[in-house]
C-alpha cells in the first residue's frame, strides 16, 4: 500500500467552521464553544483513496480571515489543496471566499479546491441562497453542503479533495 503525505489549508471568514468541521473529521467530535484560532493548527488524518493508495493529509487550519492580503502566505506554501468553507447564515462570507480563492489562483496557480457551504443544520436561517449558489457553482467544481454539528457530508468533502490530490485515481 502507497501512502502520500499532502498538506491542505482550510481557508475561510471568521465564524464559519472552520475547526469545528476539521474536529468533526479529524476526531468526529463537535464542541458549540466558539475559540478563535490564533495564526495556524494543525491536524493529521489517513484517508483511503482506494486499494492501493493512502493519503495522509496534513491539516492547516488557518485563522478566519475576510480579505486574502490578511492571510500569511507563508502558511500557504507547500499546500496541495483547499478547503473554502462559507457559513450559509452569513451572505458576507461568500463575497469572502471567493475574494480568497481567486487570489490564491492567482498566486498559486490552479490547486484543487473544495467549497464547503457549513451549517445545513441551519438551513431556515441561510442567507446564501439558490442565486448566490448558481454564482458559487460557476467557480466550484466541488461543492458541498456541511455540518460540523451534525458531521453532515464533512467526511465526503475531504475524501474528494484527498481524491483530486491522489494521482491515476
Amino acid at each position: 500500500m502507497k501512502i502520500l503525505q499532502k498538506k491542505i489549508c482550510v481557508l475561510g471568514d471568521f465564524g464559519v467552521g472552520k475547526t469545528s468541521l476539521v474536529g468533526r473529521f479529524v476526531k468526529n467530535e463537535f464542541s458549540d464553544k466558539y475559540l478563535t484560532t490564533v495564526g495556524v493548527k494543525m491536524d493529521t488524518k489517513l484517508v483511503s483513496v482506494n486499494d492501493a493508495l493512502k493519503v495522509k493529509l496534513i491539516i492547516w487550519d488557518i485563522a478566519g480571515e475576510n480579505s486574502f492580503k490578511k492571510i500569511s502566505q507563508t502558511y500557504l506554501r507547500g499546500a496541495a489543496g483547499f478547503i473554502l468553507v462559507l457559513d450559509g447564515t452569513r451572505l458576507t462570507t461568500l463575497e469572502a471566499a471567493l475574494d480568497i480563492k481567486q487570489n490564491i489562483i492567482q498566486l498559486l496557480g490552479d490547486i484543487p479546491f473544495v467549497a464547503l457551504i457549513n451549517k445545513v443544520d441551519l438551513k431556515a436561517q441561510w442567507e446564501i441562497d439558490d442565486a448566490h449558489m448558481a454564482r458559487l457553482n460557476a467557480v466550484e467544481k466541488q461543492l458541498f453542503f456541511t455540518s460540523a454539528k451534525t458531521g453532515e457530508q464533512v467526511e465526503e468533502a475531504f475524501i474528494s479533495l484527498s481524491q483530486f490530490l491522489a494521482p491515476n485515481t
